[in-house]
């Protein structure tokens, strides 16, 4: 079991509140995705996971076991950050391979975990190279690949396919759905792309200033935004917010007023 849970989490870096009372649950084996605008608290969150932020108050638990306490490397989780942490000194092959050299795992099982993950990703040609010779696009798939190659309790990505080009993006993104159905995993995931997060999500967590504003599957929460600002963010067009004139026997829109 990998269920990931917040209890009344908060974490502030001076006086901004970068997370705000969080209490949530990601279930077992979850595609789960945090959704919202630059500084709205995403990154933060998985960093408060993954052991690099310590919360100023409340309690996280992975697995059922509080981590509060807990290194990076005691929590078992693989993190693919948004600047990606490359070894430049290192081939793609291996960065990819780093960190199961670094548990002491059997060069036939490296091997052959390498193989299948380049496969997925689609990147077994450009393994030789350093990533100083690799496009943006290449570098993000061997960041991925290096996650995926390990066993942990929970995958993080943070923004993972941003410079990827579309169709590419768009092919990732279907790619990393099913490779975490494969493994059985549990996924969170942030993006700044309402598309990506309503494509490969389980459900999504909805996020304003570091508060979490609603939580649901994205049919839900596109079909019943919890509020005006839940509606405004999903949806391409924009959904049109109506005011009501109440007593006036209409509804006033942005430009003017539909009467009914």
């Amino acid at each position: 079991m990998a269920d990931i849970v917040f209890r009344n989490v908060t974490k502030r870096h001076g006086a901004t509140i970068a997370v705000d009372d969080a209490s949530f649950t990601v279930n077992d084996n979850e595609f789960f995705c945090f959704f919202g605008p630059p500084l709205s608290g995403k990154s933060t969150m998985l960093r408060l996971v993954l052991g690099l932020e310590t919360p100023d108050s409340g309690e996280i638990l992975i697995g059922g076991s509080p981590v509060n306490t807990m290194s990076p490397a005691e929590r078992n989780v693989a993190m693919v950050f948004q600047n990606l942490a490359l070894f430049p000194h290192m081939s793609a092959r291996d960065n990819v391979r780093f960190p199961l050299v670094e548990r002491r795992v059997a060069e036939a099982e490296i091997e052959k975990r390498v193989a299948d993950v380049a496969a997925k990703l689609h990147i077994g040609h450009i393994l030789r190279k350093p990533p100083a010779q690799l496009s943006g696009g290449e570098r993000q798939r061997v960041a991925i690949a290096r996650a995926l190659v390990r066993d942990p309790n929970a995958y993080l990505m943070d923004d993972p396919i941003s410079a990827l080009d579309a169709r590419l993006r768009e092919e990732t993104r279907v790619e990393l759905k099913r490779i975490q159905r494969e493994l059985g995993k549990t996924l969170i995931y942030v993006t700044h792309d309402q598309e990506e997060a309503m494509s490969v999500a389980d459900r999504i967590a909805i996020l304003e200033n570091g508060r979490i504003r609603q939580i649901g599957a994205p049919a839900e929460i596109y079909d019943r935004p919890a509020s005006t600002y839940v509606a405004r963010l999903l949806g391409s067009p924009m959904m049109n917010i109506l005011k009501s004139l109440r007593g006036e026997g209409g509804v006033e829109a942005a430009e003017g007023a539909i009467r009914i």
